[in-house]
């Protein structure tokens, strides 16, 4: 049985990490080199990196720092955030990630999922779906972009399962809702879409306790769990985490720390 990874973000803007609430308010939480060091060094399983402000800003991603970054943790890292054609993704790959997350310009041209998968295989291709909840009688959700700015009348769950047919290899689903509130991850957001898509599900937005990530995988039906604030504030270490869910009965590959 695979195990389930738990994965620190690092939202970065002007080469600072950051973390808001439904992405505003951003309040600096450090430098992306010396928390990937940390994160690796406590067990994390894998990092993603997001350049939140290149959509808005219609830039690349920042290559240097990705360098920097990649430099200090030897776990795989997730790049996302300026990505807009397949050479882009050649040179974030070759600043040292080893997946590259698509989302606005995904949105704005779908065909890039697939060329992108066709060229660097869908191992490498992550769609992340910032996804918010319409005002309406059952659930449902829309794609936004532009670093949570934007909406799109995408409806998520029907955009999950466009894009892996076009070469996803991984998906990246966070309930702008939820994103920075504490309030848990939005597990019938992730079930929706964990049940129709034959690709992993990384979890994202909300969570605030061990248990929170626990649910993400026993209701949400996630694959991999992530995220910022309690683990920047060390509100709760990776340990921690990995305990709960190995307490849950979910395999996980634990740390020291989780042991004892």
């Amino acid at each position: 049985m695979l195990r389930h990874r738990v994965i620190p973000c690092l939202d970065v803007a002007d080469g600072r990490v950051v973390k808001g609430t439904r992405f505003e308010d951003l309040v600096d939480e450090g430098d992306p080199p010396e928390l990937a060091e940390r994160y690796a060094s406590e067990g994390a399983d894998e990092l993603v990196f997001l350049d939140i402000t290149a959509a808005p800003e219609r830039r690349g991603t920042l290559l240097e720092i990705v360098e920097r970054t990649a430099r200090r943790a030897f776990i795989p890292l997730t790049v996302g955030g300026g990505v807009r054609t397949v050479h882009e993704m050649r040179d974030v790959l070759r600043a040292g990630a080893d997946k590259v997350s698509l989302n606005t310009a995904a949105v704005a041209d779908p065909t890039l999922v697939s060329r992108c998968a066709a060229r660097f295989g869908r191992q490498a291709v992550v769609v992340a779906i910032d996804a918010r909840r319409r005002p309406t009688d059952g659930p449902a959700w829309e794609v936004v972009v532009q670093g949570g700015r934007e909406s799109t009348d995408l409806d998520a769950i029907a955009w999950a399962e466009r894009v892996v047919d076009l070469g996803a290899g991984e998906l990246l689903v966070t309930s702008i809702d939820r994103d920075g509130t504490g309030s848990g991850f939005d597990t019938d957001l992730l079930r929706e879409i964990a049940d129709r898509v034959g690709v992993p599900v990384i979890a994202s937005g909300g969570a605030a306790a061990p248990s929170d990530f626990v649910a993400a995988i026993v209701d949400g039906h996630a694959d991999a769990v992530l995220a910022a604030s309690i683990f920047h504030r060390r509100i709760h270490a990776i340990a921690d985490v990995k305990a709960a869910m190995a307490a849950a009965g979910l395999p996980v590959r634990l740390v020291p720390q989780a042991v004892a």
